[in-house]
């Protein structure tokens, strides 16, 4: 995958500052057309435009990389409050715009997140359930667009569930299914990861992962 690409030369500080925290690969254009010459073989891994200082040239670039064979995505604009009523009418230009001043952390957070589903978009092997998407290929999961964080064995034990819904499972047969192992740490250890799943998909959601009494755990999304 190649660098984002980043309006202007040179990029707002704290634009370098979020790039560079998330460690994402980038190259700054003082124009379209230096943007042009600059974009690599492989293409640009989406854009980041602000347009602060020069909104007209700002849009112009996520003009050229929208309206071409391949659109560019994902496109982060960065606007001042007095740009918003403009943003309609640009709508298709962009995929999402943070308002300046913004913290360098919520940037990163976009950019991670629209990456994520534009990866989905292309047709990632996923397992959908309602609100729940989880992509077998990069090991994510996210709950209404918001990303897990997972540990390996959480995403497994996720992915188990949602792909077996309704279905009761007692503790030995996770252990066996999801862990592979007759007795690896006991009947305990999916206790211990289904707590931690729970706290993980948040109170709305915990209740999805059941527990049957005397039995085990069963994965449901109805009320």
């Amino acid at each position: 995958m190649g660098p984002l690409l980043v309006y202007p030369e040179p990029p707002p500080p704290l634009v370098v500052q979020a790039l560079d925290l998330a460690s994402y690969r980038w190259r700054a254009a003082v124009n379209a057309s230096v943007a042009a010459q600059l974009e690599p073989v492989e293409g640009w891994a989406g854009a980041v435009v602000s347009a602060e200082v020069d909104p007209q040239e700002a849009f112009v670039i996520c003009r050229t990389l929208r309206k071409r064979a391949l659109p560019v995505s994902p496109v982060v604009v960065l606007v001042l409050g007095s740009h918003l009523d403009d943003l309609d009418v640009r709508a298709d230009l962009f995929d999402d715009f943070c308002l300046i001043p913004f913290r360098p952390k919520e940037l990163e957070t976009r950019l991670r997140l629209l990456s994520w589903r534009a990866e989905r978009t292309n047709g990632p092997e996923v397992v959908q359930s309602g609100d729940l998407v989880i992509n077998l290929e990069t090991h994510q999961a996210a709950v209404a667009g918001r990303l897990l964080k997972l540990t390996y064995m959480e995403h497994e034990l996720l992915k188990f569930f949602a792909t077996h819904p309704g279905t009761v499972f007692t503790r030995q047969t996770l252990l066996s299914r999801v862990w592979d192992f007759e007795h690896y740490g006991g009947p305990r250890t999916v206790d211990v990861h289904v707590r931690r799943l729970r706290a993980k998909l948040g109170d709305e959601h915990a209740g999805w992962i059941q527990t049957i009494r005397s039995v085990g755990y069963r994965f449901s999304q109805s009320r």
